[in-house]
C-alpha cells in the first residue's frame, strides 16, 4: 500500500523565512524601515516563555527589531493596557503580540480589543477577523494562513475542492474555514456536536483537524488520496513513560491511505511563527507607505 506524501512545514517555513530576511533588509535598504516585533509576555507559564524565546530569536534572524516585554503575573490589566498603548504608539513597532493565556484576572478579550488593528500580527482584534469574513485586506491569523501556504504548495490550485475543518475555535477553526472559503472551496466545518462525524471528514478532499484531541481522526475517517493538515498540539505519554507529541490525526493509520499529510512535530507548527514575521513585514510595509511582498505562494 502506497503512503501518503509527507508535508515538511519545517523546511517550508525555512524557505519563508529565508525570504523573508531579503525582503527586510530590501525594505532597510530602499526605505529605511527596520520592521519591529513587540511581544508581551504576562506570567511564567513555561511553554509560553519557549515559544516567545523562539519567536525573538527568529525575529532577529530575519533581521527584524525584537522588543520583549515580561511581566510578572500579578500584573494589573491597566497596566498592561497601558503598555499595549505605549506599543500602538511607537512607531518603531510594527506588530504586537500578547502571548496567550494571560492571568485569569485580566479579561483577555479587552487586551486583543486594545491593540491598533494594524499591528495585530496574531490577526486576532475583531477588525481583522471582521475583514477576513468580509473579503477585506486584514491580517490574517498566523497558523491558518501558515495551513493555507501548505495546502496550495501541495495541491495547487483549490478552487472547487470540499473541505472539512474540525474545529470553531476563533484562531484557527474559523478562520480557516473564511480562508478557504476566499479559495473557492467548498467549506464544511464541524465540530464536537456534528452528527456521525467520520462521515462528514469521509467526504472532503482537504481535511484539516484542528480539535485538541489527540489521535482522534483515525484512517477509516479519511478519504483515499485526501490531503489532511493537522493542527493539533498534543502531549501524550508513549513508551517508557516519556511524553510525546501526537496531532490530532492518527498519523499512522492516516499516513495509509491519504494522498498528503503533515506530521507532528514538523508540520504546521513551524509554519506559525514564519507567518506571524511574515504578518510583521507587512505590517511594516503597510504602515510607511509600501506594497507588501506576496511570501508562501510561490512568490
Amino acid at each position: 500500500m502506497s503512503s501518503a506524501k509527507i508535508i515538511d512545514g519545517k523546511a517550508f517555513a525555512a524557505k519563508l523565512r529565508g525570504d523573508i530576511a531579503s525582503e527586510v533588509a530590501k525594505l532597510k535598504a530602499e526605505h529605511g524601515v527596520v520592521p519591529g516585533l513587540a511581544v508581551v509576555l504576562v506570567g511564567e507559564d513555561p511553554a509560553s516563555e519557549v515559544y516567545v524565546r523562539n519567536k525573538g530569536k527568529q525575529t532577529l534572524e530575519c533581521g527584524m527589531n525584537s522588543y520583549e516585554h515580561k511581566l510578572p503575573a500579578a500584573t494589573s490589566q491597566e497596566d498592561l493596557l497601558a503598555i499595549i498603548t505605549q506599543l500602538n504608539n511607537d512607531p518603531k513597532v510594527h506588530g504586537i503580540l500578547c502571548q496567550l493565556p494571560v492571568p485569569k484576572h485580566i479579561d483577555e478579550n479587552a487586551v486583543l480589543a486594545a491593540i491598533d488593528p494594524a499591528k495585530d500580527v496574531d490577526g486576532f482584534h475583531i477588525i481583522n477577523a471582521g475583514a477576513l469574513a468580509t473579503g477585506g485586506d486584514g491580517i490574517a491569523p498566523c497558523t491558518p494562513y501558515g495551513c493555507l501556504m501548505l495546502l496550495k504548495d501541495t495541491l495547487g490550485d483549490l478552487s472547487g475542492k470540499r473541505a472539512v475543518v474540525v474545529g470553531r475555535s476563533n484562531i484557527v477553526g474559523k478562520p480557516m474555514a473564511q480562508l478557504l472559503l476566499k479559495e473557492n472551496c467548498t467549506v464544511t466545518i464541524a465540530h464536537s456536536r456534528t452528527r456521525d462525524l467520520a462521515e462528514e471528514v469521509r467526504r472532503a478532499d482537504i481535511v484539516i483537524a484542528a480539535v485538541g484531541r489527540p489521535n482522534m481522526i483515525t484512517g477509516d475517517w479519511i478519504a483515499k488520496g485526501a490531503t489532511v493538515i493537522d493542527v493539533g498540539i498534543n502531549r501524550i505519554e508513549g513508551e517508557n513513560g516519556k511524553m510525546k507529541l501526537v496531532g490530532d490525526v492518527d498519523f499512522a493509520s492516516a499516513v495509509e491511505v491519504a494522498g498528503a499529510i503533515t506530521p507532528v512535530p514538523g508540520g504546521v507548527g513551524p509554519m506559525t511563527i514564519a507567518c506571524l514575521l511574515n504578518n510583521t513585514l507587512i505590517a511594516a510595509c503597510r504602515a510607511n507607505g509600501v506594497t507588501p511582498p506576496k511570501l508562501g505562494f510561490g512568490g
